[in-house]
């Protein structure tokens, strides 16, 4: 980037995401905006930011992960600091989307949370939101100002592509029928068939995959999803494909959410290895899994998109590398 470049660009980062906004950086080759968050002893969070931003264009890199109030509101306070210092617009990157799965009523006296939470950035000052990999695509109109809808399919067939020898005959599953678009994607562009399991839910926190549509056996599994929250969706298709003679499991997703029993079951799963993106850093809490996991990082997709809003240029080329799948 030229020196004048510099100036006018403005990339910040919130406690969730410095890992992932630090690679940004480097991709752009410049350096983290100069900002800090404090938090009073009563919990009360404070931003500063140590820098002129008058007319500048600024974005806030920030997932909104556990404790995701937390995050989500340090983000509502970001926005709200670069708008009373002038800046000339505010992009929220939002790598996870905290409340996306809160998107609609399915049943009566329930709020539709991810609304609200759009409602609340462009009230605290966002003028433009970029995300990865939403749970529904349908929050894109949720929000009155732009919004990009950024997909991580890219950075994981990339990867896979890398081990496409020695992965053998492979086939797409997808763990469940709303996860078919996304299966049938990765299934066109690595050049795999496809299977899909018909899972059946006992309860809200108790999953059983009854039957298997397609042929597996002695073929490798590949399983995409947006994310792996408790593992149990995931966990119940690796067993259940391995019980029909597949050879080998993996598993891949944008967002590593990993909550309750995840780390468990993952790792007394049949599935050998676990691809993650750096959307929600894994660290010390991923140690169970360790053995299994691949992190990629989605920070030069995410880079170029932010290089492409600033110059004013076409996102959509970046989506064109993705076109087809069921997640945009």
């Amino acid at each position: 980037m030229s020196r004048s470049d510099e100036n006018s660009l403005r990339i910040f980062s919130g406690r969730a995401s410095r890992d992932l906004a630090e690679r940004i950086c480097k991709y752009l080759e410049i350096s983290v905006g100069q900002g800090h968050t404090d938090m009073f002893p009563d919990g009360e969070i404070i931003v500063k930011v140590d820098e002129d931003v008058r007319g500048r264009d600024c974005f806030v890199v920030q997932s909104t992960y556990h404790p995701v109030n937390a995050h989500l509101m340090e983000l509502l306070i970001f926005a709200d600091c670069l708008k009373r210092a002038s800046a000339k617009s505010i992009t929220a990157v939002i790598p996870y989307f905290g409340y996306a799965r809160q998107d609609r009523k399915d049943e009566g006296r329930t709020p539709i949370t991810a609304k609200l939470v759009a409602n609340l950035m462009q009230t605290a000052g966002v003028t433009r939101v970029v995300a990865l990999d939403l749970h529904a695509a349908q929050i894109q109109g949720f929000f009155d100002i732009p919004v990009d809808h950024m997909l991580a399919a890219p950075v994981i067939v990339e990867y896979i592509e890398s081990i496409r020898a020695e992965l053998g005959d492979l086939v797409l599953v997808s763990p469940d029928i709303g996860n078919v678009k996304t299966a049938n994607f990765f299934a066109g562009l690595l050049g795999g068939e496809l299977a899909i399991i018909d899972k059946r839910r006992k309860s809200g926190s108790e999953v059983v995959s009854a039957n298997l549509i397609g042929d597996v056996k002695g073929r490798t599994v590949l399983m995409v999803d947006d994310m792996i929250s408790t593992a149990g969706t995931m966990c119940s298709a690796a067993e259940l494909v391995m019980r029909n003679g597949a050879k080998d499991v993996i598993a891949a997703c944008t967002h590593p959410v990993l909550v309750g029993l995840a780390m468990e079951r993952l790792a007394a799963s049949p599935i050998s290895k676990i691809i993650v993106t750096d959307t929600i850093p894994c660290g010390e809490r991923c140690k169970p899994i360790q053995s299994k996991l691949v992190e990629l990082s989605v920070a030069n997709l995410l880079g170029e998109a932010i290089h492409r809003i600033h110059h004013n240029e076409s996102v959509s080329a970046l989506f064109n590398k993705s076109k087809g799948s069921g997640k945009r």
